[in-house]
C-alpha cells in the first residue's frame, strides 16, 4: 500500500470520530486504531443506541437492581472478556460459517472470539487470556455496549 494512502488514512482517523479503521487492498491489510479516542467516541454513541430503551426505563427501576445480582456469579468463575466498543455482536465471520468459539472451546491469548460490527467496520475481538470458554454471554446479532461482558474464560 502506498505511503501517501496510509498517511491520508491516518489523518482521516485522527480528525474524525472513527476509533478504528481496517482497509484491505490486494494482499495487504492495514488496521489503524486511535487509542485515546476509543472510550470517548463509544460513550457518545451509547445514548443514541440505547435511547428507545431509556424511554421505557422509568417504568422498570427495580430491574437494574436485580440484573447485577444475576450477573455477579459469572465473574468469579473465570476471566471475563468485555466489549471494547459499542456495536453488533457476531459469533462467526459470515452467516452460515461456523462460530469462532463454542462453550468448551480451548483458546489461547490472541485467538479471535467474535466480531463486533461498529459503523460498518468489522472488528475482531481477540482473547486476552488463555483457557476454556465457560460461558458465552451474548446472543448472535445482539447489540452490545462498551464494557459489556461477552465471554467467561476459565
Amino acid at each position: 500500500m502506498d505511503l501517501r494512502k496510509l498517511k491520508t488514512l491516518i489523518d482521516l482517523v485522527a480528525e474524525s470520530d472513527i476509533a478504528e479503521l481496517e482497509v484491505t487492498e490486494g494482499d495487504s491489510k492495514v488496521r489503524i486504531v486511535k487509542s485515546s479516542g476509543v472510550p470517548q467516541s463509544q460513550v457518545v454513541m451509547m445514548p443514541q443506541q440505547s435511547m428507545p430503551q431509556n424511554m421505557a426505563a422509568p417504568a422498570a427501576p427495580q430491574a437494574p437492581a436485580a440484573a447485577p445480582v444475576a450477573a455477579a456469579p459469572a465473574e468469579p468463575e473465570g476471566h471475563v472478556v468485555k466489549s471494547p466498543m459499542v456495536g453488533t455482536f457476531y459469533r462467526a465471520s459470515a452467516p452460515g460459517k461456523p462460530p469462532f468459539v463454542e462453550v468448551g472451546s480451548t483458546v489461547k491469548e490472541g485467538d479471535t472470539l467474535c466480531i463486533i460490527e461498529a459503523m460498518k467496520l468489522l472488528n475482531e475481538i481477540d482473547a486476552d487470556a488463555s483457557g476454556v470458554i465457560k460461558q458465552i454471554l451474548v446472543e448472535n446479532g445482539q447489540p452490545v455496549e462498551f464494557g459489556q461482558p461477552l465471554f467467561v474464560i476459565g
